[in-house]
């Protein structure tokens, strides 16, 4: 994708796309909402990129993104997005399932339907969940530095292309093969990149590889050890996901296992005996020489404390006479008992060291002249260390070279085992959702709405609590009821059902049906009356609903506290009557609905949510309203109550006034 075509996503800038164009497919990315992907790009969180991805999804739908057209309708939103995320188990899924979003283009909706439907049949088993925990999205490797090996070069151009492509080794210019002996002086490994050095015959591992800049990762083990290093517990949580969840792997998952087994956590290979011990040599090697030091001098003086060594008179000045000291004394009188201290200090150092490849030069660390105290050739310790320092290298580096190439075919593989790990938790999370709430699919067909056995989870009460509704609505209907007897949960639960089902989700009821609105418009019940301003703006809000033909879904709660209850009555009816002649499907809850339905010029239909009595001082109410009922209200069924019980004339009149009102 060029940077002009990203840049085409509402919310995608310029430095945005450049970040994104470094991503090997982002036009795919963002097609799937893949935020895993997206967060790859530099500088890209997880939640900037759920937030493009869910821009691009509108995008290529060609979805306006205006569904959710007032506060409330986002409220239900936001509620029914938490519902959601809280049975997520990853960040990463939470970020993902924040790209669906109620759209009003058929397209999007089906395209997550039928994510959707093969989700629920997902098993969102502890075991699984459990394992989810740990599985995160890959990290890119960190940062390495490879001191003991480079690159040549004689031609400046590819010293410039090498030091773009493999920044993590050193780059050298040299005129000739003697320049190349100089480096492999200094470094383990000197990788010279020109043809014309082929056959080059200098001291030293030399390799001439003129094609190593078309592989980098060959040439720098340490890139793919430590990107594999850095994520092996989320590969190996990702592992027991697919295996947990019976998952087909997308590679070969133990032996990514047993290479990974193979990997130190800072990026080094592990379980080699051979490195171990060369390891172990360079560490120990001055310690090893001082204890051989030690040892020799020791048995040596021990030697000379148990002999009685003679001199006469003549061989003392003799001694004198050629400034000759201990050294010829020890020579001549304790030759054998010098040699068997210095055997003893060179058995020691190399047991020590514990590496028999280099026993001969060991062995060169105590020469044969003698001395006391006993001391090392200093030299031969260095040109010791030396080899031991580049054997540990080379072994080291072809062991990385070795694992690397095997963990570099499973890269591919790695990132789809994470990828489709942190996939299932989004599954999983609609399934948990849709199996902890009854949930079923809504039809698309038809006006307006109609939801059976519907419960809504927003309510302050356990799930299992929670009373079933029925309720349908074709055209505009007004909705009454006493207090508190669940008219806003009933708008609440439409919403709920509305914008879950434009998500393409599950909703929670036992059947469903809906047509594909345009939009969501949720008025809120208002909080006392509005000033003149307010109340222009609130006018001008619905009459702009009205027009067009726009199949919107409009939930209104209380309108009347906007004003005096006499004009609102007439204003909620003439609302009402152009909602009807419009393709908007509206529900208006009201206290007022008789005498809104007195001042409509046209039949207006009334909907009911019906308090059956009172029983110990609490409202028994049916929850679903009943069609073309207007609902009593509360001081009615108080005064019918106190009519029943007392038998008083006051209250037998007061509830003829309530039928004569009706």
């Amino acid at each position: 994708m060029e940077f002009e075509e990203l840049e085409s996503i509402p919310g995608v800038g310029a430095k945005t796309a450049e970040r994104l164009a470094e991503l090997d497919d982002p036009e795919g990315a963002l097609a799937a909402g893949d935020v895993a992907t997206l967060a790859r790009a530099p500088g890209v969180s997880e939640g900037r990129a759920a937030r493009i991805a869910r821009a691009a999804i509108r995008h290529e739908h060609d979805d306006d993104g205006e569904f959710l057209a007032t506060p409330r309708a986002r409220e239900i939103y936001e509620a029914a997005l938490e519902l959601l995320t809280e049975r997520a188990v990853t960040d990463y899924a939470r970020k993902r399932l924040e790209t669906f979003y109620p759209s009003a283009a058929a397209s999007r909706i089906e395209e997550v339907r039928a994510f959707a439907r093969e989700a629920v049949e997902r098993e969102p088993t502890p075991t699984v969940l459990e394992a989810l925990d740990g599985v995160e999205p890959l990290e890119p490797a960190r940062d390495v530095r490879v001191r003991d090996r480079c690159l040549a070069t004689n031609d400046a151009e590819t010293y410039s292309a090498a030091r773009e492509a493999v920044p993590e080794m050193s780059v050298e210019l040299v005129e000739d093969a003697r320049g190349i002996a100089d480096l492999a002086r200094g470094y383990s490994t000197v990788v010279v990149l020109d043809e014309a050095f082929a056959g080059v015959d200098v001291e030293g591992d030399v390799r001439v590889e003129p094609g190593a800049l078309e592989d980098p990762a060959s040439v720098v083990p340490e890139r793919t050890l430590s990107f594999f290093a850095r994520n092996r517990d989320r590969l190996r949580a990702a592992a027991a996901v697919h295996r947990a969840a019976d998952l087909p792997a997308p590679g070969d998952v133990e032996a990514m296992d047993a290479a990974l087994g193979r990997l130190n956590e800072d990026g080094t290979v592990a379980d080699d005996e051979s490195l171990d011990a060369l390891e172990e040599a360079v560490a120990d090697l001055d310690a090893a020489v001082s204890v051989a030091e030690s040892v020799a001098n020791d048995r040596l003086r021990a030697a000379i404390e148990e002999r009685d060594v003679t001199i006469e008179g003549a061989d003392l000045l003799s001694l004198v006479e050629r400034g000759a000291g201990a050294d010829s004394l020890l020579q001549r009188e304790l030759s054998e008992e010098y040699a068997a201290a210095v055997e003893a200090a060179r058995e020691h150092l190399v047991d020590a060291l514990g590496v028999d490849d280099y026993e001969s030069m060991a062995r060169q660390a105590f020469g044969e002249e003698p001395t006391f105290p006993v001391e090392h050739d200093e030299r031969a310790v260095e040109r010791l260390r030396e080899e031991l320092t580049a054997a540990r290298d080379r072994r080291a580096a072809r062991l990385k070279r070795e694992l690397a190439d095997e963990l570099r075919e499973m890269r591919e593989p790695a990132e789809r085992l994470v990828e489709n790990a942190l996939e299932l938790d989004v599954e999983l999370a609609v399934a948990r959702f849709a199996e902890d709430f009854d949930c079923t699919f809504p039809t698309f067909e038809g006006r307006g709405f109609a939801v059976d056995g519907g419960r809504s989870p927003l309510l302050d009460v356990g799930f299992e609590d929670v009373e079933p509704v029925d309720y349908g609505v074709e055209g505009a209907a007004l909705l009454s009821g006493v207090n508190s007897g669940g008219k806003t949960s009933t708008l609440d639960l439409v919403a709920l059902v509305v914008v879950l089902g434009q998500m393409g989700l599950p909703v929670p009821a036992e059947r469903a049906r809906l047509e594909r609105f345009e939009a969501l418009h949720y008025q809120a019940k208002t909080q006392g009356t509005l000033d003149a301003g307010a109340f222009e703006s609130t006018l001008r809000e619905f009459g702009s609903l009205v027009a067009g033909d726009r199949r919107r879904l409009v939930l209104v709660d209380e309108l009347e506290s906007i004003t005096e209850p006499g004009a609102s009555a007439v204003i909620i009816a003439g609302i009402l009557e152009a909602l009807e002649e419009s393709d908007s499907t509206a529900v208006f809850v009201s206290h007022l609905a008789g005498e809104i339905r007195e001042a409509a010029d046209a039949d207006v239909t009334v909907d009911g949510i019906e308090a059956t009595g009172l029983e110990d001082g609490q409202l028994q109410v049916n929850r679903s309203p009943v069609k073309n009922h207007l609902a009593r209200s509360t001081p009615e069924l108080i005064v019918e109550k106190l009519a029943d019980d007392e038998g008083d004339d006051l209250y037998a009149e007061l509830l003829e006034k309530f039928d004569e009102d009706g």
